[in-house]
């Protein structure tokens, strides 16, 4: 009994650090440990937004997985890897300032986004303009993150 009750202080004292750097995660730190993200970290970082990202916040991501940078057409990524105004116009309107959760959320409902244009929210699917959200309130230290499915294109 004794063991067993040094073993559980033991795995009690260990965790503890690691429950506290998941809440000091910042948005770059939680995508990058998804392992899902790294087209858009890429582009963020060749944006010069990783600093951002990674700033106080409070900032919503709805984070575009790989797939979703993949079924662009093809040459996409890499002509918008060269054209850092066009690569952070999108970037931009994937983020709203400020911590918006699921449940902050009503149908028909839009959004202003760090571009300046709009986002519109629909809940049955709940959807980005035509982006499906697949994984809702991934919390991070600055903020929150909502996978999506496709990438969304600011209006021109």
């Amino acid at each position: 009994m004794r063991n067993a009750m040094l073993a559980l202080a033991a795995s009690i004292a260990l965790a503890a650090p690691a429950f506290a750097d998941a809440h000091s995660n910042t948005i770059v730190d939680v995508a990058t440990e998804a392992g899902s993200f790294t087209t858009l970290l890429a582009a963020a970082e060749a944006a010069g937004l990783v600093e951002t990202l990674s700033g106080e916040g409070p900032l919503t991501v709805f984070a575009p997985t790989d797939e979703a940078f993949a079924a662009l057409p093809e040459g996409t990524v890499e002509g918008l890897l060269e054209d850092t105004e066009a690569l952070t116009a999108i970037l931009t309107y994937h983020v709203v300032s400020g911590a918006v959760m699921s449940g902050d959320l009503t149908d028909g409902m839009t959004a202003a986004t760090v571009n300046g244009a709009e986002i519109t929210v629909s809940l049955d699917p709940v959807m980005i303009n035509d982006a499906n959200v697949v994984t809702a309130d991934i919390e991070a230290s600055n903020g929150v993150i909502h996978v999506i499915d496709s990438v969304l294109m600011p209006p021109m």
